[in-house]
């Protein structure tokens, strides 16, 4: 159906199918009227000019058929102002390549179909080439898009291998917390392809399902341990309370420092009863010894006659000779050290020094029976002359190599058998004195 425009100055009566110009004479005899890209028939039919020859773009029946010319023309410039904003969007990249794609199909058939006159072919013409431009676009658009997810992929496998990691080791609080980080990480990058990403996702995931497992076992067995401390120390918080009344003094001491021994290998227990339970302990040891000292405080005379006594027993000790009898000296020190600890409290400002001296011996004793044990151990010195006989024998097999390949005259396997030689001698020498260690 060709298309009928209103002019201005014109009326359209009732019933009437064409709009009449004021003052224009009727559809017969309108005279024909011709531009580059159209014209007008003597029957007010307006066409367009096309490559493919003409097409009826409406109907101007009454009126000047120059004005008709100039209606459909404005027409075409409208079209050519909005191939034109197209080509500056496109050539600007305001629109995505597949946007870009539909707007030119739209567009095209919008002039191909366009009722105006005006050279169509043109911007038909201009219309085919943003093809070129717009495939250029969608291949800097795909290279884009590929190096975005080569990018992502390797950001999420570095993710995924740091997760790995953190499975395989026991920072449970620390690993926890960059394995959120992590999570919120992965969240912040595209996705890629959908088994790729799968694939590093479920490693992902995997990771962390292990490290939350490895975790929570971790703190179950720690709590295990901790209510097994908690029990332990509550059966010496109970000991040390009953201790703590005792006036027996020196025995005392002595179960309280064994007390502390059992604390200390006890492990912890949970911080709050732990902490409960430590004070309860040192208040009964606060107890018998602020008892201890309130008592012999009385007897500060007694003091300097301890002193003396531990003076003695210190020089006694210093005269034991753990290196030539590790096992008299260790009896010889513990009857020692059993006089020394029921001799009492000395002056203060003597303690220190006497007890270091003291220390000092009994870390020499404990040094010589544990170094007594070592010679004296027959696997240890089974061991050493086995390695010993098969040095020699070792050397031996070596040396008729070296033999055999002077009298061949093969200097690099001589070469190889004298290295060999030199090497397994150094290793007999350090061989021997070990087992000598254990024969002295």
């Amino acid at each position: 159906m060709t298309e009928q425009p209103e002019l201005p100055g014109t009326s359209a009566p009732d019933g009437a199918g064409v709009p009449t110009p004021t003052g224009a004479p009727q559809a017969s005899g309108v005279p024909e009227a011709t531009a580059t890209h159209g014209r007008v028939g003597p029957d007010g039919t307006v066409y367009v000019t096309t490559k493919d020859g003409e097409r009826v773009v409406g109907q101007w029946p009454q009126g000047d058929p120059a004005a008709a010319l100039a209606f459909y023309r404005t027409r075409y410039d409208g079209l050519a102002v909005e191939v034109g904003l197209l080509e500056k969007r496109i050539e600007a990249g305001a629109l995505s390549p597949e946007d870009a794609g539909k707007s030119v199909a739209k567009v095209r058939e919008t002039v191909s179909n366009a009722q105006a006159v005006g050279d169509l072919d043109s911007l038909l013409a201009r219309l085919d080439a943003l093809a070129p431009v717009i495939a250029e676009r969608r291949r800097v658009r795909k290279a884009e898009k590929a190096e975005k997810a080569a990018e992502a992929k390797k950001a999420k496998t570095s993710i995924v291998e740091e997760a790995e990691q953190l499975a395989k080791g026991s920072d449970w609080r620390g690993g926890a917390t960059k394995m959120r980080q992590l999570a919120d990480q992965w969240k912040t990058l595209p996705r890629l392809d959908r088994q790729t990403d799968d694939e590093l996702w479920h490693r992902f995931s995997a990771a962390r399902t292990t490290h939350t497992r490895r975790r929570k076992q971790h703190f179950a067995e720690l709590n295990e341990k901790r209510d097994l401390a908690q029990a332990t120390k509550e059966k010496l918080v109970a000991e040390a309370e009953q201790l703590a009344a005792t006036t027996d003094w020196g025995a005392t001491a002595r179960a309280y420092r064994d007390l502390m021994a059992k604390w200390k290998a006890a492990g912890g227990a949970h911080k709050d009863m732990d902490d409960a339970l430590w004070k309860r302990f040192r208040a009964a040891q606060d107890t018998f010894f602020e008892a201890r000292d309130a008592a012999t405080s009385k007897v500060d005379a007694e003091y300097t006659a301890n002193a003396e006594v531990k003076r003695d027993l210190l020089a006694r000790a210093e005269q034991l000779r753990p290196a030539q009898d590790p096992r008299g000296a260790r009896e010889a020190f513990r009857q020692l050290a059993e006089r020394w600890d029921a001799a009492g409290k000395v002056p203060r400002e003597q303690q220190k020094d006497l007890e270091a001296r003291f220390k000092r011996v009994e870390e020499s004793v404990r040094g010589a029976e544990d170094e007594r044990w070592r010679r004296s151990n027959p696997e240890g010195h089974a061991r050493a002359a086995e390695t010993v006989a098969k040095l020699e024998e070792s050397l031996a097999s070596l040396q008729r190599d070296l033999d055999r390949a002077e009298a061949a005259g093969n200097a690099k396997r001589a070469a190889e058998a004298r290295a060999g030689i030199e090497a397994r001698r150094l290793w007999l020498d350090q061989a021997r004195k070990s087992l000598e260690d254990f024969s002295s």
